[in-house]
């Protein structure tokens, strides 16, 4: 029977493990805690949730990630009389046109997933991911219907774009409101596991063609195998997400149990789509991810898009070579990623996420030296250095970002402030460095771009709040077991009040 009063009997080791916690609720103006506002997670159902949201991650990433592995192709098959610069910077602002659309897309998808439940619009998101990208599969050449092949690959690139804007705010909202508090960055990190996986199968897949295939084969028809993969693995992911509940903080938020500190802001709960409330109530958290998502997005597309399409055409390495290098980095991020997410759960978010900046800002310039080097043990060294400084960001960003916002307006503004910045600065880096590298004749050019990135990143991480083991903005504790709750609701009685 959970403790109503005073009890000598509480578990100081308790106490102190809670301390945190009730700190947190306290900033928050909870009233005093029932174990009826306590939200006791199920695992299977975590995992569940966990697994459908990396899948769709997975196949946002692979079909990105399949674009910038091909772009040389797809600039011959699309842009065939421009020079081979011209059809690499055509098919890297091709690339880059998806991102102009993906902010429209997280204003529409983000809103309405605050409104509608974040299921029906990952659901609804996956489908147009997988028809987008097959689509492009499908696109006859500039042979065959002239202006029309380049013109239609733009449009179903927007529509790729669209559906994305609507993809990583709600899944990682997804993640974060299921999983339990003290675990947030771990199943959070499966999230980021789901962009590896989905950047190993697209390099791996575009790597055994090339070596399978003539490159006669894959200009007339092999590029277009890994675009029309994308079908079932949309349709397992459809699969996937059509049988999970809704998040157990949404389901509390639409049948009006909210907390206490949802009070004052009644009037916005009942606009939880409304733009113009986020944009001028939670302005300052917008700007504070715009930045995180910036420095973060810049060295992520630099090493995992556009480094092989660097090592071929700056340095003269073979595609296959660059990728093969490349898919061993991004395997040994894949090993140790999951541990970054429990160690920011036990050390903090802050300190793992300055740790990813602060390796870029130091070694971004040795690391490019030594790639320039040549050799595939230097340059495998350089891209492992770059590549372990990324993945203290990607273990840990999937469950910093959603506790910026409140639940009632979560999805919607970490979708606008996620895309927003994502399209600015992650989806022009391949045809940024490019131009630079163009305009200034230095190789190096990628070094000092995200260098320069992750001097924006450790502001912003100075800024931030460290959010590990509270809960999120607007929702209940969330633990894993009775046991816990009934903790938490006796710890209450023996914490003098903050």
């Amino acid at each position: 029977m959970v403790a109503t009063g005073p009890d000598e009997s509480v578990d100081h080791a308790a106490v102190r493990r809670h301390r945190t916690l009730f700190r947190a609720i306290e900033r928050r103006r909870h009233p005093k805690l029932r174990r009826s506002d306590i939200t006791v997670t199920d695992e299977a159902a975590v995992k569940r949730a966990t697994k459908a949201a990396a899948l769709g991650n997975a196949m946002e990433w692979y079909d990105f990630g399949i674009y910038s592995y091909l772009a040389s192709t797809i600039g011959e098959v699309f842009f065939p009389s421009a020079s081979g610069t011209a059809q690499l910077l055509s098919s890297f602002a091709t690339f880059a046109v998806a991102f102009l659309v993906r902010p429209i897309g997280g204003m529409v998808f983000g809103p309405l997933g605050d409104k509608l439940g974040r299921k029906r619009i990952l659901a609804a998101t996956m489908i147009m991911m997988a028809v987008g990208t097959f689509a492009i599969g499908l696109i006859p050449s500039h042979d065959a219907i002239g202006l029309w092949a380049p013109a239609l690959l733009i449009l179903f690139r927007l529509v790729q774009g669209f559906s994305t804007g609507g993809e990583y705010g709600g899944a990682s909202t997804f993640i974060a409101e299921y999983a339990p508090d003290k675990r947030r960055g771990y199943f959070g990190s499966f999230l980021e596991f789901g962009t590896l996986a989905g950047y190993v199968g697209a390099s791996g897949l575009v790597v055994v063609l090339s070596g399978l295939l003539s490159d006669d084969q894959m200009l007339h028809w092999g590029w277009r195998i890994p675009f029309l993969a994308a079908a079932p693995l949309g349709l397992i992911g459809l699969y996937l997400r059509l049988r999970l509940d809704e998040t157990p903080a949404f389901q509390k938020l639409e049948g009006g149990q909210v907390q206490a500190s949802e009070a004052a802001d009644a009037v916005e709960t009942s606009a939880a789509g409304d733009l113009g409330r986020i944009f001028t109530r939670h302005w300052r958290p917008l700007l504070l991810c715009l930045a995180l998502v910036a420095a973060y997005n810049i060295t992520d597309y630099m090493l995992l898009s556009y480094m092989p399409t660097y090592l071929s055409d700056e340095l003269g390495y073979g595609t296959n070579h660059g990728l093969l290098i490349l898919l061993v980095v991004m395997v040994l991020q894949m090993c140790v990623i999951n541990q970054v997410g429990r160690l920011s759960d036990r050390f903090g978010r802050k300190p793992l996420l300055m740790t990813g900046m602060l390796g870029f800002l130091i070694l971004s310039v040795p690391s490019f030296l030594l790639i320039r080097q040549g050799g595939v043990v230097l340059i495998t060294l350089g891209l492992v250095l770059m590549g372990l400084s990324l993945v203290a960001m990607l273990g840990t960003m999937s469950a910093a970002l959603p506790a910026i916002f409140p639940t009632h307006v979560r999805y919607g503004s970490l979708a606008v402030a996620y895309n927003l910045s994502t399209s600015l600065f992650g989806g022009t880096t391949p045809l940024v460095i490019t131009a630079l590298i163009s305009a200034f004749g230095t190789n190096l050019m990628p070094a000092y771009y995200a260098t320069a990135a992750a001097l924006v990143g450790v502001v912003a991480v100075l800024c931030m709040k460290e959010t590990a083991n509270e809960p999120l903005a607007g929702s209940p504790p969330s633990v894993e077991t009775e046991e816990e709750a009934a903790e938490l609701v006796q710890v209450q009685f023996s914490e003098p009040r903050f």
